[in-house]
Protein backbone atom coordinates (compact mmCIF):
# COMPACT_ATOMS: atom_id res chain seq x y z
CA UNK A 1 0.00 0.00 0.00
CA UNK A 2 1.25 3.44 -0.89
CA UNK A 3 -0.16 6.63 0.62
CA UNK A 4 0.70 10.17 -0.41
CA UNK A 5 -0.46 13.32 1.32
CA UNK A 6 0.25 16.44 3.33
CA UNK A 7 1.65 16.03 6.85
CA UNK A 8 -0.11 17.26 9.98
CA UNK A 9 2.38 17.34 12.86
CA UNK A 10 1.48 16.79 16.52
CA UNK A 11 3.55 16.30 19.67
CA UNK A 12 3.60 13.59 22.36
CA UNK A 13 0.63 12.27 24.35
CA UNK A 14 -2.21 13.23 22.02
CA UNK A 15 -5.08 11.53 23.82
CA UNK A 16 -8.42 10.32 22.55
CA UNK A 17 -10.18 13.28 24.22
CA UNK A 18 -8.15 15.59 21.99
CA UNK A 19 -8.70 13.47 18.88
CA UNK A 20 -12.48 13.51 19.42
CA UNK A 21 -13.75 15.52 22.41
CA UNK A 22 -16.08 13.64 24.77
CA UNK A 23 -18.96 16.06 24.10
CA UNK A 24 -19.32 14.46 20.65
CA UNK A 25 -19.44 10.84 21.78
CA UNK A 26 -23.23 10.73 21.59
CA UNK A 27 -22.91 9.88 17.91
CA UNK A 28 -21.24 7.15 15.90
CA UNK A 29 -21.88 8.92 12.59
CA UNK A 30 -18.46 9.00 10.88
CA UNK A 31 -19.11 12.34 9.12
CA UNK A 32 -20.17 14.01 12.37
CA UNK A 33 -17.10 12.65 14.19
CA UNK A 34 -14.85 13.80 11.35
CA UNK A 35 -16.21 17.34 11.58
CA UNK A 36 -14.96 17.57 15.19
CA UNK A 37 -11.69 15.66 14.81
CA UNK A 38 -8.79 17.40 16.62
CA UNK A 39 -11.01 20.44 17.19
CA UNK A 40 -9.80 21.35 20.70
CA UNK A 41 -6.15 21.16 19.68
CA UNK A 42 -6.42 22.38 16.10
CA UNK A 43 -9.76 24.14 15.46
CA UNK A 44 -9.18 24.41 11.69
CA UNK A 45 -8.21 20.76 11.20
CA UNK A 46 -11.55 19.46 9.91
CA UNK A 47 -11.93 22.30 7.41
CA UNK A 48 -8.36 22.15 6.10
CA UNK A 49 -7.57 18.43 6.08
CA UNK A 50 -7.76 16.82 2.65
CA UNK A 51 -8.43 13.22 1.72
CA UNK A 52 -5.12 11.36 1.78
CA UNK A 53 -3.38 13.59 4.32
CA UNK A 54 -1.19 11.99 6.98
CA UNK A 55 -0.92 12.63 10.72
CA UNK A 56 2.62 12.49 12.11
CA UNK A 57 2.92 12.53 15.91
CA UNK A 58 5.25 11.86 18.80
CA UNK A 59 5.08 9.28 21.57
CA UNK A 60 1.95 7.68 22.99
CA UNK A 61 -0.46 8.83 20.29
CA UNK A 62 -4.03 7.83 21.14
CA UNK A 63 -3.53 7.49 24.89
CA UNK A 64 -6.47 7.89 27.24
CA UNK A 65 -9.75 6.08 26.89
CA UNK A 66 -10.36 3.04 24.76
CA UNK A 67 -13.02 4.74 22.64
CA UNK A 68 -13.22 3.52 19.08
CA UNK A 69 -14.53 6.94 18.05
CA UNK A 70 -10.97 8.35 17.92
CA UNK A 71 -9.53 6.32 15.02
CA UNK A 72 -12.92 6.43 13.30
CA UNK A 73 -12.91 10.26 13.46
CA UNK A 74 -9.39 10.34 12.00
CA UNK A 75 -10.18 7.92 9.18
CA UNK A 76 -13.49 9.63 8.41
CA UNK A 77 -11.76 13.02 8.25
CA UNK A 78 -9.81 11.67 5.26
CA UNK A 79 -6.51 10.81 6.94
CA UNK A 80 -4.93 7.95 4.98
CA UNK A 81 -2.29 6.96 7.54
CA UNK A 82 -0.97 7.90 10.98
CA UNK A 83 2.75 7.82 11.74
CA UNK A 84 3.91 8.23 15.34
CA UNK A 85 6.94 7.47 17.49
CA UNK A 86 4.66 5.18 19.49
CA UNK A 87 0.96 4.46 19.97
CA UNK A 88 -1.17 3.65 22.96
CA UNK A 89 -1.86 -0.08 22.73
CA UNK A 90 -5.66 0.10 22.59
CA UNK A 91 -5.58 2.92 20.02
CA UNK A 92 -3.25 0.82 17.86
CA UNK A 93 -5.61 -2.13 18.06
CA UNK A 94 -8.72 -0.04 17.41
CA UNK A 95 -7.05 1.59 14.40
CA UNK A 96 -6.17 -1.71 12.78
CA UNK A 97 -9.65 -3.05 13.60
CA UNK A 98 -11.27 -0.26 11.56
CA UNK A 99 -8.68 -0.42 8.77
CA UNK A 100 -6.72 2.76 9.61
CA UNK A 101 -3.05 2.22 8.69
CA UNK A 102 -0.66 3.27 11.45
CA UNK A 103 3.12 3.05 11.50
CA UNK A 104 5.73 3.62 14.18
CA UNK A 105 8.69 5.81 13.22
CA UNK A 106 10.83 7.26 16.01
CA UNK A 107 11.05 11.07 16.07
CA UNK A 108 9.49 11.60 12.62
CA UNK A 109 7.41 14.41 14.11
CA UNK A 110 10.63 16.26 14.94
CA UNK A 111 12.01 15.98 11.40
CA UNK A 112 8.88 16.45 9.28
CA UNK A 113 7.06 19.78 9.11
CA UNK A 114 3.36 20.50 8.79
CA UNK A 115 2.56 20.76 5.10
CA UNK A 116 5.42 18.54 3.91
CA UNK A 117 4.29 16.05 1.30
CA UNK A 118 4.91 12.45 2.35
CA UNK A 119 4.78 9.20 0.45
CA UNK A 120 4.48 6.07 2.56
CA UNK A 121 5.06 2.53 1.34
CA UNK A 122 3.66 0.29 4.08
CA UNK A 123 4.88 -2.87 2.35
CA UNK A 124 8.49 -1.72 2.59
CA UNK A 125 8.15 0.47 5.69
CA UNK A 126 9.52 3.49 3.84
CA UNK A 127 8.39 7.03 4.60
CA UNK A 128 9.63 9.49 1.99
CA UNK A 129 9.43 13.21 2.65
CA UNK A 130 8.96 14.44 -0.92
CA UNK A 131 9.37 18.06 0.25
CA UNK A 132 12.76 17.64 1.97
CA UNK A 133 14.07 14.50 0.29
CA UNK A 134 14.54 12.71 3.62
CA UNK A 135 13.77 9.00 3.95
CA UNK A 136 12.60 7.33 7.18
CA UNK A 137 12.11 3.69 8.06
CA UNK A 138 9.18 2.11 9.84
CA UNK A 139 8.35 -1.50 10.46
CA UNK A 140 6.36 -2.87 7.48
CA UNK A 141 2.98 -4.42 8.19
CA UNK A 142 2.84 -8.19 8.66
CA UNK A 143 0.72 -9.97 6.05
CA UNK A 144 -2.30 -10.45 8.33
CA UNK A 145 -2.43 -6.73 9.21
CA UNK A 146 -2.16 -5.88 5.50
CA UNK A 147 -5.13 -8.17 4.97
CA UNK A 148 -7.18 -6.44 7.66
CA UNK A 149 -6.38 -2.96 6.33
CA UNK A 150 -6.98 -3.96 2.70
CA UNK A 151 -10.36 -5.38 3.69
CA UNK A 152 -11.31 -2.11 5.38
CA UNK A 153 -11.16 -3.48 8.91
CA UNK A 154 -11.30 -6.60 11.04
CA UNK A 155 -14.98 -7.40 10.50
CA UNK A 156 -14.67 -7.27 6.71
CA UNK A 157 -11.48 -9.33 6.92
CA UNK A 158 -13.22 -11.99 9.03
CA UNK A 159 -16.06 -12.16 6.49
CA UNK A 160 -13.55 -12.58 3.64
CA UNK A 161 -11.70 -15.35 5.49
CA UNK A 162 -15.00 -17.06 6.31
CA UNK A 163 -16.07 -16.95 2.66
CA UNK A 164 -12.75 -18.46 1.54
CA UNK A 165 -13.07 -21.23 4.12
CA UNK A 166 -16.56 -22.09 2.90
CA UNK A 167 -15.38 -22.49 -0.71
Amino acid sequence: MIFKGKAWIYEDNIDTDVIIPARYLNTTDPKELASHCMEDLDPDFSTKVEVGDIIVAGNNFGCGSSREHAPLAIKSAGISCVVASSFARIFYRNSINIGLPILECKDCNKKIKTGDILEIDTDKGIISNITSGEIFEARPFPEFIKGIINAGGLMNYAKEVDEKCRQ
